[in-house]
């Protein structure tokens, strides 16, 4: 049966072909060389549909054996930690007020029109005395899943992220801990099928220095060079980021918030049941292969997610 995979347009599989080595002739042979695999390992339980599947692919350029590895730690980290990654409810707690604050959204036009996701993430919208990061983080996870399933420019292009620290404190810095940080770090860089293309801070505040200096080792020398602070130069930032590909509310002509938190909420509610099937998913150590994770010493001061070896 042909894979079950929404089609492409024309520039984004041009883009596909050449950038991520897709072979739409291919594609088929592709994914079922990782279901098979899948179906092999006895402690891995995920999702099986084509077009969630092809994310880790072309978030792999097509390499099997990188797939392999991402999806393994996606539903183990996930499964370890679900405070921190796994989202099943999106209509319970705070998880709608803060989406409602407009503190997080993906804008409606890519760059250039063609290329990565623009998302935004402005801190300062989220008081410390009401939410706490790591509630922020799950309304970002939320979007992030969504976006791998249904966004055809950040699968092929990635994502490029601002974040504007406006009216943001050293309380807010104060809540992401190291060990906070060393997580979120490993999920995005190697869980995560989405490409982080780019991140900047623009209006940054006391105190940002101290927690972008305890990230910034965590990251690999690639992510890395993709860091850019900008501090209050808006010029910085729409040197690289036309300004007509930010919101109206920045001058741009990239949507309104108001607009933008409204067509998410109407997506938040499509999904209801597809994040509630999320507690159905995981990994379950017992039946790995092979040694266990060692989960303590993979987060500690000299531990790295990278001592998992996935076969």
């Amino acid at each position: 049966m042909a894979p079950q995979i929404r089609p492409l347009t024309p520039e984004l599989q041009k883009a596909a072909n050449e950038q991520l080595k897709e072979d739409p002739t291919r594609l088929e042979a592709d994914l079922q060389a990782f279901k098979t695999w899948i179906e092999q390992q006895p402690h891995l339980n995920p999702r099986m549909d084509d077009q969630f599947l092809v994310a880790f692919l072309r978030g792999c350029k097509f390499s099997l054996e990188r797939a392999k590895s991402k999806l393994d730690k996606f539903y183990t980290l996930r499964t370890k930690y679900p405070e921190y990654f796994t989202v099943t409810s999106t209509t319970e707690g705070k998880f709608r007020e803060i989406h409602q604050t407009g503190a997080i959204i993906y804008l409606p036009t890519p760059l250039n029109g063609n290329g990565p996701r623009i998302a935004m993430w402005r801190m300062g919208l989220c008081p410390v005395e009401k939410y706490h990061m790591l509630e922020c983080m799950m309304v970002a996870q939320a979007m992030q899943e969504i976006a791998i399933f249904e966004d055809d420019y950040a699968n092929v292009h990635g994502v490029v992220f601002i974040m504007d620290m406006k009216g943001a404190t050293a309380a807010h810095m104060f809540q992401m801990t190291p060990s906070m940080a060393k997580k979120f770090t490993v999920f995005s860089e190697e869980a995560l099928p989405l490409r982080l293309k780019a991140q900047h801070f623009i209006n940054t505040i006391a105190g940002f220095e101290q927690l972008f200096n305890m990230f910034k080792p965590m990251m690999s020398k690639k992510m890395q060079s993709r860091l850019y602070v900008h501090g209050n130069k808006m010029d910085l930032l729409t040197e690289q980021i036309p300004l007509k590909y930010l919101p109206k509310e920045y001058g741009g002509e990239n949507g309104t918030v108001p607009e933008i938190v409204a067509d998410w909420e109407k997506k938040l509610d499509a999904y209801s049941d597809f994040f509630k099937e999320n507690a159905n998913y995981g990994t379950d150590e017992s039946l790995r292969p092979g040694k266990p994770i060692d989960f303590e010493g993979l987060f500690g001061i000299e531990g790295s997610f990278r001592k998992l070896n996935v076969d």
